[in-house]
């Protein structure tokens, strides 16, 4: 039996906050965090992949008074649009958490009562917040007395509240992430992780007055006055899916994660926080962080305020699943930012779809059809992803992965027109057949957890004995 049936991989994404609809940006996330299942399972692992939404936050309530609806009404419409992303851009998740469910409200208010009762305390205290961050921060922290994400000016808030010992953990969490026992990709934030800690970590709030929070949110046991802070309750989102609260069964199989998918804006939270938290719960830490940029369009951040949100499945009914899927993986740098438009996607479409790609499938099936032959399938393991690109998928790097990819699609393409197979006959005609077939079936399979839709119409249609001209996968667009 193959051992690797037994390797468990659970992957996570951030839960979003549901103020609003989901933009292309969640789109990146949660295709990025796709691939790696889809790549996992083709090797033979057994994946639980989780995503769902953030719905405590005091966001959600404020958007809920400014629409005159309630906050329960807003996260439900909201929480369903990021639901129903999965047959829009083909995901695979196994799960989808709300965190207004019963299962999580009772998962959040058993771990903080895991929690040691030393590293919990109720202080008085003033600060400097942001609401959309849902974050305080100190003033060396601002730029220009503005919060760095949003470049808003944040509120002084004052009352009593609870605290985590944060600081308890400075020296572990230093240690854990210098020696990868937590490891986080790129190195880049790795380095900000650290720095962020060596500047000295400060005890941080996990709750908020019932007033402050609109009486919106979970309850902190023992205390009615008081509403766990979103983001205390917002990471536990990881294990309550899995059933911790119950010592379920996903749990015992499947925790820790081999990997959380975030966003490089809340970094602190699952790289510093989390850790911390389940140390003082006595329950595992996670393996890996994978910490992707943001997505800008046409070169202006994602705002409401500059009316540039695309919904992605707008995009998906115009050009198409793996189109997006593709211009999302290919053209935002694994490591880095990038930039979304509707311009530069027509031009990948065409110039790597339609060219590319579909050219080539559609050049060779025409040549097997003309040649009217019985095709063997091939000697070869097609359904093993070539080693170059498992190695960039190993380390996320989904735009080199697909750069190499498209380097099998330009070999392919060389071989018809060194040999100008057009011209062939006889038995050098079907040797070159069989060699661009098993060229095609390899590039379909390392496109498996990438486009997979595309390579399943592929597989297919190169099966054999007989392989026909189909439809183009992706015909042109002007």
């Amino acid at each position: 039996m193959n051992k690797k049936m037994n390797k468990k991989f659970y992957i996570t994404t951030a839960i979003p906050y549901v103020n609003a609809a989901p933009h292309i940006g969640h789109a990146l996330e949660l295709v990025q965090a796709d691939t790696l299942a889809r790549y996992h399972r083709q090797k033979g692992e057994d994946v639980y992949f989780l995503t769902g939404s953030d719905e405590n936050s005091l966001k959600n309530v404020q958007t809920a008074e400014k629409q005159n609806i309630s906050t329960q009404k807003l996260v439900d419409q909201n929480s369903k649009k990021f639901e129903d992303l999965k047959p829009a851009l083909n995901l695979s998740f196994d799960d989808f958490i709300r965190t207004t469910e019963k299962r999580h409200i009772d998962g959040a208010q058993k771990f903080w009562l895991a929690c040691k009762k030393e590293d919990l305390y109720k202080k008085k205290y003033k600060g400097l917040y942001c609401v959309g961050c849902e974050a305080f921060y100190n003033e060396d922290e601002l730029e220009n007395n503005k919060c760095p994400e949003h470049q808003t000016c944040p509120e002084v808030v004052e009352e009593e509240n609870y605290f985590f010992k944060l600081s308890n953990y400075q020296k572990w969490l230093e240690e854990l992430i210098e020696q990868d026992k937590i490891k986080i990709t790129p190195q880049t934030r790795k380095n900000e992780v650290l720095a962020f800690i060596k500047k000295g970590l400060h005890d941080f709030s996990i709750s908020r007055s019932k007033k402050r929070a609109h009486n919106w949110g979970i309850p902190v046991p023992g205390d009615n006055q008081q509403i766990q802070y979103v983001w205390f309750d917002a990471l536990i989102n990881y294990i309550s899916a899995l059933d911790w609260q119950n010592n379920g069964k996903l749990f015992k199989k499947y925790w820790p994660a081999e990997i959380h998918v975030i966003g490089k804006g809340i970094s602190r939270f699952h790289a510093i926080y989390w850790p911390a938290m389940l140390k003082s719960a006595g329950l595992e830490i996670p393996k890996a962080i994978f910490i992707h940029g943001y997505v800008t369009i046409d070169g202006q951040k994602i705002s409401k305020s500059f009316g540039n949100t695309i919904n992605p499945k707008d995009l998906v009914e115009k050009y198409g699943t793996d189109a997006i899927r593709y211009y999302l993986l290919k053209e935002i740098p694994a490591y880095n930012d990038g930039d979304f438009s509707q311009k530069r996607l027509k031009e990948i479409y065409n110039a790597d779809l339609a060219n590319g790609l579909g050219n080539l499938v559609a050049r060779v099936a025409k040549l097997c059809q003309n040649a009217n032959l019985n095709f063997k399938t091939t000697n070869k393991q097609v359904g093993q992803i070539e080693v170059k690109v498992s190695k960039f998928l190993d380390n996320y790097q989904f735009d080199l992965a697909l750069n190499e990819i498209w380097g099998q699609i330009r070999q392919a393409d060389k071989t018809i027109n060194e040999k100008k197979v057009w011209k062939q006959e006889g038995e050098s005609l079907e040797k070159t057949l069989n060699l661009l077939i098993n060229q095609i079936r390899q590039i379909a399979s390392d496109l498996q957890p990438f486009l997979p839709e595309t390579a399943f119409i592929i597989q297919k249609q190169f099966k054999g004995p007989k392989i026909k001209a189909e439809q183009p996968l992706f015909p042109r667009i002007s």
